[in-house]
């Protein structure tokens, strides 16, 4: 089966490109903003019909290409049966297509309003102020309108990207916040990158036509088609080794449930046999939740953690493996890091390193360069910013290009964990749409990591693993939020959901 592609996220400048194009090759300029402009009310009707039906709709418009768009839309919410008014924020439109859809529309009997003597009691609010070519600071009087916005009672919908954010690297001064994003052809960095993807609400995505031989290569999102397309049916005639053997190295006495929570996470995926090594002391600990793996207690130090005197043992469990999860709980000191160390150096299956692991490697990172095998690496910002010597603000403002640069450097695998997590080998990058708030917790990282060390062992290629195994992992956070609140929900009822959720990918 082949492998599906997600959706293209892009910059002002990409986009523009692939637009310039397609008009060159297949379309008019006005009539892609007339596609961009139907399908933009296809899905507001789609999102808030019954909220607007029959009510008052204000169209922001600015004095650019994205208010061509507003003129559409003001237009058709009008055939609907909406009240839909366009609000002008600056001058009447000049540029050739925008102004002929604001002659229709203005034609068609759409009332047209000055910004500055309209009535903002509405249902809705349809932001067309800027498009992709807005960067820096707002000035007035369109600090002005996205107060306006913002302050009103009205769900919010922006077209393309919310005004006022930078479509190119995500930055904000001053937005409007929306309660919907829609996306023109394919997503932003204003949709995925900090801060801008704040302001974005939900978000969805409208094809209007434009071919693929418009677009250079590009970051893409991780869509379900794509996940889908990784897993390969089981055989009738199947036995426990044909779905991998995993060796999970994680745990110490202060952090045991990191080794139960990355066990069971793999598990609950599909992994045929698997190991847990892990310091003797909290044998007792996983014994008492777990009954399916194969259980390896090795020697410990003072701290209670894995000693030097269980390389040997290690080493010997690695060469039955195909594939290694390590580092989760395991604490950090000089035997954990030089553990980390061998087992990077003498693994001949792919090792996904967690937590302890990746602040064990930070401290001799070329270490990476010296393994036979794919690593992959599953830092959150503070454990990417140890990697890179760079602080915490920094990461998150360069998220794709650390963890790009970091993963081609040295060869590796990088899932940068957060809001949209980053999946990188250096060349290829995926971003992740799934996920929420809630999933801020203890223990979902130690999830994720017997996630990726699951698909592998099961015979998906690392790079693929980690793209799926960060799909499903924000996929079953959506779920457990939807069905008990982000506040209440637990990595325990995400694993309780895990199992049943697989369903889908089968």
């Amino acid at each position: 089966m082949g492998v599906s592609k997600g959706m293209r996220i892009l910059t002002a400048d990409e986009i523009k490109k692939a637009e310039e194009e397609a008009i060159n090759k297949y379309f008019s300029e006005a009539e892609l903003m007339n596609r961009a402009g139907k399908k933009c009310v296809d899905k507001i009707v789609k999102f808030y019909g019954r909220e607007i039906d029959g009510k008052r709709v204000l169209v922001f418009c600015g004095n650019g290409k994205n208010a061509g768009d507003g003129f559409v839309i003001a237009k058709r919410l009008c055939q609907f049966g909406n009240h839909a008014e366009i609000v002008l924020c600056d001058k009447e439109p000049t540029l050739p297509a925008p102004k002929k859809y604001f002659d229709e529309a203005v034609e068609s009997g759409v009332k047209v309003t000055r910004f500055t003597d309209c009535n903002l009691d509405c249902a809705l609010i349809v932001d067309c102020v800027f498009g992709i070519g807005f960067h820096g600071e707002p000035k007035e009087p369109f600090n002005s309108v996205f107060n306006a916005i913002n302050e009103s009672n009205a769900i919010v919908v922006s077209v393309d990207i919310p005004s006022g954010t930078d479509a190119s690297d995500g930055s904000v001064i001053h937005a409007v916040r929306a309660d919907l994003t829609v996306a023109i052809s394919a997503y932003k960095y204003c949709h995925i990158l900090p801060p801008a993807n704040a302001y974005c609400g939900k978000i969805t995505a409208v094809n209007i036509g434009i071919p693929n031989d418009c677009y250079s290569e590009s970051a893409l999102t991780i869509t379900k088609t794509y996940v889908k397309s990784i897993f390969e049916k089981r055989r009738l005639n199947s036995n426990k080794g044909d779905f991998g053997k995993q060796l999970n190295i994680c745990g110490s006495y202060s952090m045991p449930g990191a080794s139960v929570i990355c066990a069971e996470s793999a598990l609950k995926t599909g992994v045929g046999l698997l190991k847990c090594a892990f310091p003797k002391s909290i044998y007792g600990a996983l014994t008492a939740h777990l009954t399916q793996p194969v259980f390896v207690p090795l020697s410990e130090n003072e701290d209670k953690t894995l000693s030097m005197g269980a390389l040997t043992d290690i080493l010997k469990e690695i060469k039955w493996a195909d594939s290694i999860a390590v580092g989760c709980g395991i604490g950090v000191n000089d035997d954990t890091q030089l553990l980390i160390n061998q087992i990077v150096k003498e693994s001949e299956v792919p090792v996904v390193i967690d937590a302890d692991g990746i602040n064990s490697v930070s401290v001799n990172i070329d270490v990476l360069k010296d393994s036979k095998a794919p690593v992959v690496l599953t830092p959150h910002p503070g454990e990417m910013a140890r990697l890179i010597g760079k602080d915490i603000s920094f990461v998150q403002k360069n998220r794709i290009k650390c963890a790009k640069a970091f993963a081609m450097e040295y060869g590796c695998i990088v899932v940068l964990k957060g809001a949209n997590t980053i999946v990188t080998d250096g060349v290829n990058v995926f971003v992740n749409t799934t996920g929420n708030a809630g999933m801020a917790m203890g223990g979902t990282g130690d999830m994720l990591t017997g996630m990726i060390a699951s698909f592998i062992a099961q015979g998906a290629a690392p790079f693929h693993a980690a793209a799926s195994a960060v799909y499903i992992h924000g996929l079953c956070g959506d779920i457990a939020a939807r069905e008990l609140s982000q506040r209440g929900m637990t990595v325990d009822d995400m694993l309780e959901l895990l199992g049943a959720l697989m369903i889908e990918f089968e």
